[in-house]
């Protein structure tokens, strides 16, 4: 076959998979779960041979290779570095996967994507999908479902559409909304494909409003009304920007007057009402910025918050909270100054590349309803305003933690870097056959590891899921989660799991249920050494030698857990069932009592065990006083 067919083959073959993530990310509820994220793996492992490929077939091709593609090798490299130093393994693993593969997809995108008719395929698709999921999210909103695929949502009257969780929506819609608007306003295309767009982005924005995202909409607000205030500078297209920016002003004047859902939600912020994924999440700051200022350099580690984050937690708060609900404090709590500087060098050069390129991809003309206009600025004014909506939302949420999300972001920012070859020749690079040998060299054993990765994601989640649908805490769950955790040894929630089966199993008494609590005490061990910042496996293990009859070496245990979980409701009522165990009843109690004061409703352990100590200690000082009247009246 010749060469150029089969190198046209082959970058037809990239387009196809890299549409294919952007679109399976977001469908697959964001892509937040263990196979969904494999499957992008994969896929990505796909677009990386196929582009060695290119780089081979074609050794005297120039490569696009934009000032920004070497911040995202640096942090490429900084990512593997911090994930070999890192304190639980398999938490910084998928960190440093998603690292990876974002990386994967820059460059593959800038150096392979940037002919116009790749670019219409992948903007056209993501504000199609966009209109989809806004369809999806409106439907939720106007039924009340809260039914995601197969899936239950906890967001009841929100559309969340493929998303789980309604702010995720947002971020995405919020990010293809702008393209749709810029393409209607600026973009050179035939009046019905204008007229489709146009009312792609009239979906997108009642779909935002349906999510019912305070940050979503402000954000999605704000990027709108920047992009028509750039289009009102320029006369070509200020007719058109002008009706458009009194639609949004309208359209927000109406939601914040007529819609009682967002009203609703909005006087939360002034009421201080609202969970943990309301208005509680400003509360996570504190403690994220006190991890940061303990590891001021590195941070505490890739995707290390969530586990960190007992041993801060603030007592108004007894929930999980997943991550730091700020983009940007994230960054410094996992990563440190050091990554932090490395994502606020890759910003700085995102705009720069912006800033390069503006003049050279404007039109002279354009007006609504006509074929005039540039595509070319269509592209940069909507992937810019989308990419500041996403920034401006990161304040406030985790959307960059969600990969489908994160994808669409590190696709758009490829999109403007690559129109740089507009502006400059300069970052154009031939490649010559040493460095092809060299990036094959580099990148093979990546992609290896990137497949063998997404193999594995693939069988321990289908493990897991057995286990999850088996008997709680039985044999065949123990079985099932062992299996799953020989494809993956170093996941100590896998490995608590089994202990919890263990321990139950003994609890329920029987000739072997010394031998059940010993296994049970291996596993918790196991899970200890792969995450030292565990206090629930600290309490497992103290319970298991107590009931084992060994109080003097469970008591180290309950300390522990107390150090590394001190106003965490679950952890102090275990340490009174601990005193509750030896007796002490009247050194139960006070841990029942603070239990109690961090939470006081759906507290049963605080709440039972309160009152049976205090029963008890009111009968023993009632023996104690009719004792000492018998003594007296011998």
């Amino acid at each position: 076959m010749d060469r150029d067919k089969l190198d046209g083959w082959c970058e037809w073959g990239i387009l196809g998979l890299v549409l294919s993530m952007l679109v399976y990310g977001p469908l697959a509820t964001g892509a937040v779960r263990e196979f969904d994220f494999s499957v992008l793996l994969l896929l990505i492992t796909g677009v990386a041979l196929l582009w060695l490929t290119r780089l081979w077939l074609n050794p005297r091709e120039r490569l696009l290779w934009p000032p920004l593609a070497w911040v995202v090798l640096a942090f490429t490299l900084y990512a593997g570095a911090r994930y070999l130093t890192a304190d639980i393994e398999y938490v910084a693993r998928p960190e440093l996967l998603r690292v990876v593969m974002y990386a994967l997809l820059f460059w593959a995108v800038v150096a392979n994507l940037h002919r116009q008719s790749s670019i219409t395929f992948i903007t056209f698709t993501l504000i199609f999908l966009g209109m989809a999921i806004a369809g999806y999210a409106i439907f939720q909103f106007a039924t009340g479902s809260n039914r995601v695929w197969n899936f239950i949502s906890p967001y009841p009257q929100r559309g969340s559409g493929t998303y789980i969780c309604p702010n995720h929506t947002a971020g995405f819609l919020e990010l293809a909304l702008p393209l749709a608007a810029a393409y209607t306003l600026a973009g050179r295309i035939k009046p019905l494909t204008r007229v489709a767009l146009g009312y792609g982005a009239l979906m997108m924005g009642v779909g935002l409003v349906a999510t019912v995202s305070r940050g979503g909409l402000v954000a999605a607000g704000i990027s709108l009304l920047l992009m028509m205030f750039v289009l009102l500078g320029q006369r070509a297209h200020r007719l058109p920007a002008a009706v458009a920016l009194l639609l949004v002003l309208v359209a927000g004047l109406a939601i914040a007057t007529q819609s009682m859902t967002v009203r609703i939600r909005f006087n939360r912020i002034a009421s201080g009402e609202g969970q943990l994924h309301e208005n509680t999440r400003y509360a996570l700051w504190r403690p994220a910025a006190l991890m940061w200022r303990e590891h001021p350099l590195w941070g505490v580690g890739p995707g290390h918050f969530n586990y960190r984050f007992r041993e801060y937690r603030p007592a108004g708060v007894q929930l999980t909270p997943d991550r730091v609900h700020n983009d940007y404090l994230n960054t410094l709590t996992d990563w440190g100054l050091a990554g932090a500087a490395l994502v606020a060098a890759a910003l700085a050069l995102a705009g720069w590349g912006v800033a390069q390129t503006w003049r050279h991809v404007q039109s002279g003309n354009g007006d609504l309803g006509g074929k005039r206009g540039s595509n070319k600025f269509a592209v940069v004014l909507g992937s810019a305003t989308g990419l500041a909506a996403i920034l401006i939302h990161s304040l406030v949420d985790f959307n960059m933690q969600v990969p489908a999300n994160a994808m669409v972001a590190v696709t758009l920012l490829a999109l403007l870097s690559g129109h740089l070859r507009f502006a400059t020749d300069d970052h154009w690079h031939r490649v010559p056959r040493w460095a092809c040998g060299a990036a094959t060299l580099a990148l093979l054993p990546v992609l290896g590891w990137l497949a063998w990765q997404g193999v594995a994601g693939l069988r321990e989640s289908a493990w897991l899921e057995r286990a999850e649908r088996a008997p709680n805490f039985s044999a065949q769950r123990a079985g099932f989660l062992q299996r799953a955790l020989e494809i993956n040894p170093r996941n100590a929630q896998t490995a608590y799991d089994i202990g919890e089966c263990y321990r139950v199993q003994s609890l329920e008494g029987g000739d072997d249920y010394e031998a059940l609590g010993r296994q049970a005490i291996a596993w918790y061990e196991r899970s200890r050494a792969d995450n030292p910042w565990d206090a629930y496996a600290c309490l497992r293990l103290g319970q298991c030698l107590d009931w084992l009859g060994q109080s003097e070496a469970a008591a180290p245990w309950f300390d522990r857990a107390e150090k590394l979980d001190p106003n965490g409701y679950f952890t102090l009522a275990n340490v009174g069932l601990h005193y509750v165990a030896l007796g002490d009843y009247a050194a139960a109690r006070p841990w029942f009592e603070r239990s109690l004061k961090l939470k006081s409703e759906d507290n049963l352990i605080a709440r039972s065990y309160l009152d049976i100590a205090r029963r008890r200690l009111l009968d023993a000082a009632e023996r104690g006083a009719s004792a000492g009247r018998t003594g007296s009246n011998r």
